[in-house]
C-alpha cells in the first residue's frame, strides 16, 4: 500500500511538471529527431517519408482523467462464472457477481481497492438473504454428503431420550442429542420413501421376502419389508389408460422393520434399538383411504353396551383399513409388524431393549396404531413367560412422528399413553394443514372428536429457516426433508435458527426450488451446483409425494 502511495505521488509531481512548462515540452517536440519509415515490401517503387516522432506526453488531460478514474472509479464487476464449472476447476469463486449486490454503496476505499470480495461484511446483503458465514460452508450444504453431529453417549440416559417422561426439559430448548437422534429416524423414513421409488409397482409374493434397503446408518440392518394393503380398489373407469400400474394398486410398499447390530453403537445408545419405519402416502387407494374419517372402534369386542361404545377408544376408518387389511400375498400391515418385532424380541431376549415407531404422514398415524397393537402384545408375552425370580419386562415402546395426523379420539389417545404407555413425540410444522385434521369441524360431543396422541409436542416454523421463503407453500410445510432442514436448525422457541445447522439443502433445491431463496438458488448456480429436478425424482428418491390427481 504504501510503495503504490509513493509511486502515485511520483506520478502527479511528474504530470505537474509537464503542466507548469509547456513551452520545454513543446521544444522537445519539435526539436525531436526525424525518423524514417521502412518502404513498404508490397510496393517498392514507394519512397521512404519522414515523420516526426510522437512525443511521449502529447495529451496529458486525457492521462490525468485517466488516472482520476483509477484512483476514484471502483473496479468493473467481475464477471459471471460458467454454470457447469465446479469449485475444483475455479480455485476462487467471486460471489460479487449477484445482482443484488451494490457495491458502489458501501465499502468507499474497500471497493475501490477490490477488497469487498474478500470482506463479504462490507458487502450489501440481498433482502432476503442470511448468508453462511464462509463458501466452504454454503458449498457444504449444497452438496449431498451427510454430516451428523457428533454422536455422544446416551446410554445413561437412554429412557429419557427415548420417551420416558414424556421428553420434559429436552423439546424446547432442544436438547442437540435428542436432535441427532430425532433426525436420524427422520432419514430413515426417507429410506423408506426411496425403496418404494425404486420399485414401486413390485409386490412381494411372500412375506419372508423383502427388497433390498439402503439405510442411512449402517449400524442398523433392515429384517423385513411392510405392506400396506387397502380394502377399496379403483374402478377400472376411474383408471386412466397413461397412469402407472403401481398408482391404483392396492397393496404397496410401506416401510420395513430393522435393528441395530453394531454392537459398538449399542453400547452408545445403552440399548439395542427396534424400529418400525412407515412412509407417507403415495398410491391412489392410499389417498381414498385418508378420505375415511369416520371414527369405529379399533377392536371389536362384542360390547352392545352404547355408553361403552360411545367412550370406546376408536380410529379414523381408513387408517384401521390400511392398517388391518390383508393382500392378496401379503399379510396385513398389522401381523406383519407383530410377528417380526416378537421374533427380534425373541432373538434378542435377555437384552437391553427399546422399539421406536417412526412415520410421516400418513406413516405416522400408522405408526401410532402400530405402537399401541404392539404395547398389548409385548406386555401379554411378557406377562405369560416372565416369572417372579426373574422379574421380565416387555421393551419399552416409543413414537416419532413426522407430521402427522389425528389418528383416534380422546379415548383412544388415553388409552396409548396411561394404559399402554406409549409416549408420541410429534414433529410438526406451524404452517402443515395436515397436523390439523381430520376433525376441522366442532364434532358434536367431546367424546366424538379426534385428538392428538399424548406426549410431546415439537413445533417448528418454515419462517425460522434463512433458506426457505417465509410465503412457502403448504407442499414444502409438509415436506419431509424440510421437517429435517428445520429441525436440524431449531434451537428453541423465540430462539434463531442454528448458525452451525450442517444439513444439505440440496434435497430443496431438487424438490422445493421454488420455495427456496433466491439468494440460495443464486448461490448454488455461481458454486456449480446442479441439484437433480423433480423430474428426475426417479433417480434420487424424496419424501414427499404429491397427491397422484
Amino acid at each position: 500500500m504504501l510503495c503504490t502511495a509513493h509511486a502515485l505521488h511520483r506520478q502527479l509531481l511528474h504530470v505537474q511538471e509537464e503542466l507548469v512548462s509547456p513551452a520545454m515540452s513543446t521544444t522537445a517536440a519539435v526539436a525531436a529527431p526525424l525518423r524514417h519509415s521502412r518502404p513498404s515490401p508490397l510496393n517498392p517503387n514507394v519512397t521512404a517519408t519522414a515523420t516526426t516522432a510522437r512525443p511521449s506526453s502529447v495529451n496529458t488531460r486525457t492521462h490525468l482523467a485517466n488516472l482520476d478514474r483509477l484512483l476514484v472509479r471502483p473496479p468493473p464487476l467481475p464477471l459471471p462464472l460458467p454454470p457447469k464449472k465446479t469449485p475444483a476447476d475455479e480455485p476462487r469463486v467471486q460471489v460479487d457477481a449477484i445482482p443484488d449486490d451494490d457495491r458502489s454503496g458501501r465499502g468507499g476505499l474497500l471497493n475501490a481497492l477490490n477488497l469487498s470480495t474478500f470482506l463479504p461484511f462490507t458487502r450489501k446483503p440481498a433482502t432476503d438473504e442470511m448468508s453462511p458465514r464462509s463458501l466452504a460452508h454454503m458449498q457444504r450444504l449444497l452438496t449431498l454428503s451427510p454430516r451428523p453431529s457428533p454422536r455422544s453417549s446416551i446410554a445413561a440416559e437412554w429412557r429419557r431420550y427415548h420417551g420416558e417422561g414424556a421428553w420434559v426439559g429436552l423439546v424446547d430448548p432442544l436438547d442437540q442429542n435428542l436432535r441427532r437422534e430425532v433426525l436420524r429416524y427422520g432419514d430413515f423414513v426417507q429410506a423408506a420413501y426411496a425403496a418404494f421409488h425404486s420399485m414401486p409397482s413390485s409386490a412381494s409374493h411372500s412375506h419372508c421376502q423383502h427388497r433390498t434397503l439402503v439405510l442411512p446408518d449402517r449400524s442398523y440392518r433392515a429384517t423385513r419389508s411392510l405392506f400396506a394393503t387397502s380394502s377399496l380398489s379403483i374402478p377400472p373407469w376411474a383408471q386412466w389408460q397413461s397412469a402407472p400400474k403401481w398408482l391404483t394398486q392396492r397393496s404397496s410398499f410401506v416401510g420395513y422393520v430393522a435393528v441395530c447390530e453394531n454392537e459398538r453403537e449399542v453400547r452408545r445408545m445403552g440399548r439395542r434399538d427396534i424400529i418400525v419405519v412407515l412412509r407417507g402416502t403415495a398410491t391412489c387407494p392410499e389417498w381414498a383411504e385418508n378420505l375415511r374419517t369416520g371414527l369405529v372402534p379399533v377392536s371389536d369386542d362384542g360390547d352392545d353396551d352404547a355408553s361403552a361404545q360411545q367412550h370406546a377408544p376408536k380410529v379414523a376408518k381408513g387408517f384401521l383399513s390400511l392398517y388391518k387389511t390383508a393382500g392378496d400375498h401379503v399379510p396385513s400391515l398389522s401381523d406383519a409388524i407383530v410377528e417380526e418385532v416378537r421374533r427380534l424380541v425373541e432373538v434378542y431376549k435377555g437384552e437391553e431393549l427399546s422399539v421406536t415407531v417412526v412415520g410421516h404422514s400418513l406413516g405416522a398415524s400408522l405408526a401410532v396404531l402400530a405402537a399401541d397393537e404392539l404395547s398389548a402384545c409385548l406386555t401379554a408375552d411378557a406377562e405369560s413367560t416372565c416369572t417372579a425370580a426373574d422379574g421380565h419386562r416387555p421393551p419399552p415402546i416409543a413414537v416419532v412422528s413426522f407430521g402427522g395426523p389425528k389418528t383416534g379420539n380422546r379415548a383412544f389417545a388415553d388409552r396409548l399413553q396411561k394404559e399402554r404407555g406409549v409416549n408420541v413425540l410429534r414433529v410438526v410444522n406451524a404452517g402443515d394443514v395436515v397436523t390439523r385434521v381430520p376433525g376441522l369441524a366442532p364434532p358434536p360431543t367431546m367424546a366424538d372428536g379426534y385428538a392428538h396422541a399424548g406426549g410431546a409436542e415439537l413445533r417448528l416454523d418454515s419462517r425460522d429457516s434463512p433458506c426457505l421463503r417465509p410465503d412457502a407453500g403448504p407442499a414444502c410445510c409438509h415436506d419431509l426433508e424440510a421437517y429435517l432442514h428445520l429441525l436440524d436448525g431449531f434451537a428453541g422457541s423465540g430462539r434463531p435458527f442454528r448458525a452451525d445447522a450442517s444439513r444439505s439443502v440440496a434435497g430443496l433445491l431438487a424438490f422445493q426450488r421454488s420455495n427456496v431463496k433466491r439468494a440460495y438458488l443464486e448461490r448454488a448456480r455461481v458454486l456449480g451446483v446442479e441439484p437433480a429436478t423433480a423430474s428426475g425424482a426417479g433417480d434420487r428418491q424424496y419424501g414427499y409425494l404429491a397427491s397422484p390427481t
